[in-house]
């Protein structure tokens, strides 16, 4: 049987443009000999659309251009399966089968996640029940994306009931899935859906959307399995695809990206459709000529095109000559425009008006945030000037450990590496010199510094990053406590140190820019700790 799998990237809330693009695979299909075609979940709505399941009319206008994309069947063999939120019983995020010009059925996603980023018990009523879709002589097994995240041993949460277990003596079973990225996982669906395909004997055919939703990143990577469990075609990542699959296709030989090559172009995606879907066309950010700025220059580059990008040097009274010259030559390489802002007589003027409030009073990291500070309002004014998406250049090391500067270098409208540790961004810098250097090399091999006292560098304040970032993964992403990371052969005072600022930088990290997530454990929606406690 040939099948079409739609792996497309629905922009959330534009139901008719979603909708004609539905059509439109159903078109495809027609004309080419499929089937079956299958798209991702909630794909009219797009996912995840939050509280705009509130809104009763956004969830009519999806059930209406169901009709019109079920309609769009009419006169064809196609059968269609895609995603929608539903009324039945309560709100539902469900898969709408579609053949002869009708809906034919509707499931209902029966495993709805609550974990990290997911809280899908906030609007959906589970399934109980879920049974096959009997259609044009077909026996179907319809799952919506968690419902196949159930197999104990691969996955961190298994429920009590089984949706795929329930679908045995079916002829295939689809699933539409809209699963986040984070690096690392495509391995982990791969094996995912083996397992799952063997467990009923039946082909299963995974498609996941593709694009950036605010901070959440999804990279396509569908798949179609044999009963046997031998995957026949694995989706392109971080693109749109419609790829025709005949189910008893030979096996293909997988590929997974390093993960320099698959989080570098998480990012680029990232930040393109999050500018795009906002409205933005050009980005600005402030070229200080340190690595982190390089790297978010290089993304956005990419992301954007050079020609729509806008770097500012901002020099001030400890800014290195050797710096700005390593951001006039990134700039050139890149082939994005640079501007120079000398911030020296603008923190001096500060300086002076706050002499007679300061009387007295040592000159304390006060006088450090004050340039930053002076540097994010320049940025600020570009952006409005211009209507150019102010880009923040913070890593996740810096932002865990709270180096950084409210209303100073953490202001903007998008954090593109927020969620990649310093040392990470060392592999990154490596990466996109591979094929010539657009990061200078001296920005790549000097110590890092803010630059924002005599001769300073960032490990005058924080251990070195490599035991930090190490810590920090630990404490951050696997959740262990001090004594846990003290017995890995960490120093005591360290370890203590880091966990006492990262639990006093949260008030920082509520008040910044959206992250885009790119691991399992990002600073945004999937980490919600309070701010008044005293819980170490």
């Amino acid at each position: 049987m040939r099948v079409l799998v739609d792996q497309s990237a629905p922009i959330i809330g534009d139901v008719e443009k979603n909708a004609d693009g539905c059509v439109e695979a159903i078109q495809e299909a027609h004309a080419r000999g499929a089937r079956l075609v299958v798209m991702p979940e909630l794909v009219l709505s797009g996912y995840p659309p939050r509280d705009l399941l509130d809104r009763v009319d956004l969830v009519e206008a999806c059930m209406r251009a169901a009709a019109r994309v079920a309609a769009a069947t009419a006169g064809t063999e196609v059968i269609a399966v895609f995603g929608s939120p539903w009324i039945d019983g309560g709100l539902r995020n469900s898969a709408v089968v579609a053949a002869r010009g009708v809906i034919a059925a509707v499931r209902h996603k029966s495993l709805l996640p609550t974990y990290d980023v997911f809280d899908e018990w906030r609007y959906f009523v589970p399934e109980s029940d879920p049974r096959p879709v009997e259609i044009e002589g077909l026996r179907l097994g319809v799952t919506v994306c968690e419902d196949i995240w159930n197999e104990p041993g691969l996955v961190r949460k298994t429920y009590g009931l089984d949706p795929v277990e329930r679908m045995r003596g079916v002829d295939v079973v689809v699933n539409l899935s809209a699963s986040p990225f984070e690096a690392g996982k495509a391995a982990l669906r791969a094996e995912l859906v083996r397992r799952q395909a063997w467990q009923v004997r039946a082909p299963l055919i995974y498609c996941n959307q593709v694009g950036g939703n605010d901070e959440l990143l999804f990279d396509g990577g569908s798949y179609v399995v044999t009963a046997q469990g031998e995957i026949v075609y694995q989706g392109v990542r971080f693109a749109t695809e419609r790829a025709l699959v005949e189910l008893e296709s030979g096996p293909v030989a997988l590929r997974f990206p390093t993960f320099e090559e698959e989080v570098y172009r998480a990012l680029v995606m990232g930040t393109r459709d999050y500018a795009h879907r906002t409205g933005f066309r050009q980005a600005v950010l402030g070229l200080s000529g340190g690595i982190d700025s390089a790297l978010v220059a290089v993304i956005a580059a990419e992301a954007l095109g050079p020609t729509n990008v806008l770097g500012i040097g901002m020099p001030g009274p400890f800014s290195s000559a050797g710096s700005v010259d390593d951001a006039r030559t990134l700039a050139d390489n890149l082939g994005v425009r640079m501007e120079l802002v000398p911030i020296t007589p603008m923190v001096e003027a500060f300086t002076r008006s706050l002499g007679p409030l300061f009387a007295g009073r040592a000159n304390d990291v006060t006088e450090e945030n004050l340039q930053s500070r002076v540097r994010g309002t320049l940025l600020m004014a570009a952006s409005n000037k211009f209507a150019q998406l102010l880009l923040t250049t913070g890593n996740k090391s810096e932002m865990a450990v709270g180096y950084c500067t409210l209303y100073g270098d953490m202001n903007g409208g998008l954090a593109v590496i927020g969620d990649v540790y310093k040392t990470e961004v060392y592999r990154l810098a490596e990466h996109v010199n591979v094929a010539g250097e657009r990061i200078p090399r001296a920005t790549i091999t000097k110590p890092p510094s803010a630059e924002l006292a005599p001769n300073q560098t960032d490990q005058d304040s924080l251990p070195p990053y490599p035991e930090l970032d190490a810590i920090l993964r630990a404490y951050v992403e696997g959740g262990a406590n001090a004594e846990a990371i003290i017995a890995q052969g960490f120093d005591r005072a360290t370890v203590e140190r880091v966990i006492r600022l990262v639990v006093r930088s949260e008030f920082k990290r509520w008040q910044a820019a959206p992250v885009l997530r790119v691991s399992s454990r990002a600073f945004g929606s999937g980490r919600r700790m309070p701010l008044a406690q005293r819980w170490r």
